[in-house]
């Protein structure tokens, strides 16, 4: 396709969002949730054709190079439909934030004041490799009453269509709104930044994917961006810690499931525990393969799965079986050295010092600081959201953990008698 006509297609899926968008704030949330389990229904019903189509990404996956992680992440099956559909029946059962009161008041001159959430109108969701991204986004935006604009990645471009296909068409049947989601059927890289620049039909983009991609974004948006960069996550382990709880905890984790934004990154170790906890530690990691790079401090009291650390692995998202650990002298150093090479995403101290665990999270400076947690725990189900859009490091609108609270704005409404000003 040229650019024009990429421009041209891309106009036209906006403005049909738009349109979709008024249509479905007239939607009854029980329209809606009958709407998602028409969706989930479809998904298994054609589980056969979706399943042919993740075969074609697959060998051409492979045909690439890709990784064996990005083919996992790509991958489809039975299992993973099933859970597909099961979390578009989940999202069903959460509570609608549409419409909510926030807050109430009335003025000395009787007017009546109502804060309440509304939906934003159009999001367009710009994501790389997961197909099941496409049901998450579509699935979420749409219970908030959201009309979206898909754009997924080439690697999985034959998966997310069939996915696409199965929603619209069973969600339609159950009075979907056409034209509600969208995925745009083609992979040329110039959709995104026609997508970017569309902000008279898109109000809100989110981009999920790698750093390029999500700089790339931000530096065409012309409409606000929801995102994070990076997961540099930390735990520090207090001089009170429980060392066995902590070497629980750091090896959940880094290795629980290592390529992920929550996973940790740099371990921060007190002084006055380092002899004694880094042996502990250090066989943990070495039993789940976990490569150490240590400050000067911290690299003798590990073992031959230890080097030593730069500058440079400070501020480094591994997203692999690899630990950066230092030796901080206490708790305000460990404060500095996160505020300063953290990405704001998720940190956590070990500690039985009440009064250090408040400074830690009052002081820290990222979207979600955890006592006594494992950073894995920084996720919407976890939190209890039921499903969420990303988790995001941005201080507006949204912080951490993007469920459908977070996919709504708000307006005001206002009540009077006759006032006048």
């Amino acid at each position: 396709m040229t650019d024009s006509e990429i421009q041209s297609a891309i106009l036209d899926m906006g403005q049909r969002a738009r349109a979709a968008s008024h249509a479905l704030n007239k939607l009854s949330t029980e329209q809606k949730n009958t709407i998602l389990r028409a969706m989930a229904d479809e998904i298994v019903a054609r589980s056969t054709p979706i399943l042919t189509a993740n075969s074609k990404d697959l060998a051409a996956a492979e045909s690439n190079g890709l990784s064996k992680a990005m083919i996992d992440r790509l991958m489809l099956d039975d299992k993973r439909l099933a859970a597909i559909a099961q979390a578009l029946r989940e999202v069903a059962d959460l509570p609608d934030p549409v419409g909510e009161v926030l807050a109430e008041w009335t003025r000395p001159n009787g007017l009546r004041i109502r804060k309440v959430r509304v939906p934003i109108g159009v999001i367009g969701i710009i994501f790389e490799s997961r197909p099941n991204v496409t049901t998450d986004a579509a699935s979420l935006c749409f219970k908030t009453s959201n009309a979206t604009i898909l754009r997924g990645g080439s690697e999985a471009i034959h998966s997310n269509r069939a996915l696409a296909n199965a929603i619209q068409a069973g969600g339609e049947r159950a009075g979907l709104p056409p034209d509600s989601v969208q995925l745009i059927p083609f992979t040329d890289r110039a959709s995104v930044e026609h997508m970017a620049r569309m902000d008279a039909h898109i109000d809100l983009i989110i981009p999920r994917g790698g750093k390029g991609l999500i700089e790339k974004v931000v530096a065409t948006a012309r409409m606000p961006v929801i995102k994070h960069y990076d997961g540099v996550c930390h735990v520090f382990v207090d001089a009170s810690a429980d060392l066995e709880m902590a070497a629980r905890i750091v090896v959940n984790s880094k290795a629980q499931k290592p390529g992920v934004c929550n996973a940790l990154e740099t371990l921060l170790i007190h002084q006055d525990v380092l002899a004694s906890f880094a042996p502990i530690l250090s066989a943990e990691l070495q039993a789940n393969g976990v490569q150490v790079r240590a400050d000067a401090t911290s690299l003798p009291h590990f073992q031959e799965n230890a080097t030593l650390a730069t500058e440079e692995d400070w501020s480094t998202e591994y997203l692999d079986l690899i630990l950066s650990v230092k030796t901080v002298s206490g708790i305000d150093e460990a404060i500095q050295h996160i505020n300063r090479y953290g990405s704001r995403h998720t940190d956590t101290i070990i500690t039985k010092d009440e009064l250090n665990a408040h400074r830690f999270q009052h002081e820290v400076d990222s979207a979600v600081v955890m006592h006594n947690a494992s950073t894995r725990f920084n996720d919407g189900g976890e939190f209890g959201f039921g499903a969420e859009i990303g988790i995001s490091t941005d201080k507006l609108h949204a912080r951490g953990p993007m469920g459908l609270a977070e996919l709504c704005s708000y307006k005001y409404l206002v009540f009077g008698e006759g006032q006048v000003r």
